[in-house]
């Protein structure tokens, strides 16, 4: 099964300091037909203003990767972590027991532009830990770049569910293609640009639920980044 999720369709909240766009229910948007993908909780597409952002706040029990897309995002967090993230980087905070933290725009002048992701964990009640890695545009260019996982491979992040996050930069001619396990979903999420998965054509900001297919395949692109996850039911 195919299902098309437009970039228009997807929950808005535009507080001046912040203009997001939710792909699945959260805060004050509530749709009964988006509430996740399996563990897929979150993506919500950020823009925050400069110098602005969000003050410290608690999380428990969740994976929560940051795909920084343009500007500079400012990270602090109650484990003593502190950076600052930019096009390329990757950010994981497994939440754990609990932990808090703050993310802001570190550039006095210009907007940050990220993707917040949540997965629900398979364990519960661990230690909160914190980890980054950079993935350059060449290492993403007409692959599937292995940029999460449960269990660290290929250097990617380590998240503590059984899914697997791959992005991809795809342009013209190129044509990618991912088999899918059994009682596995997939979910692409177009970052910009244009491509087809399966045939069904995507736009900026749309996405796609699959699920019973066993074979992924992505071409027709143009100036097409995107991520794409392999998710347990």
């Amino acid at each position: 099964m195919l299902q098309i999720r437009k970039s228009n369709e997807r929950g808005v909240a535009d507080h001046g300091w912040l203009n997001s766009h939710h792909t699945f229910s959260f805060g004050h948007y509530y749709d009964p037909q988006h509430v996740g993908f399996g563990p897929l909780r979150v993506i919500n597409e950020d823009r925050v203003q400069p110098a602005m952002g969000f003050g410290t706040h608690g999380h428990s029990d969740m994976e929560i990767i940051s795909y920084v897309l343009d500007g500079a995002l400012e990270h602090k967090d109650s484990m003593g972590t502190g950076s600052v993230l930019h096009y390329g980087d990757v950010q994981r905070m497994s939440a754990g027991s609990g932990v808090r933290h703050s993310e802001f725009n570190h550039s006095p002048d210009a907007p940050v532009h990220f993707l917040q992701i949540w997965i629900q964990p398979n364990v519960k009640g661990i230690a909160p830990s914190y980890e980054e890695k950079h993935f350059s545009p060449q290492q993403k260019q007409g692959q599937l770049r292995l940029i999460a996982s449960s269990d660290g491979r290929d250097d990617s992040v380590l998240i503590h569910q059984d899914a697997s996050i791959y992005a991809s930069i795809l342009n013209g001619g190129e044509k990618l293609e991912h088999t899918l396990d059994a009682n596995r979903l997939a979910y692409v999420h177009l970052i910009r640009g244009h491509l087809t998965v399966n045939g069904k054509a995507l736009a900026t900001g749309d996405a796609i639920k699959i699920s019973d297919e066993q074979l992924i395949t992505i071409e027709q692109a143009q100036a097409a980044e995107f991520l794409l996850f392999d998710l347990p039911y």
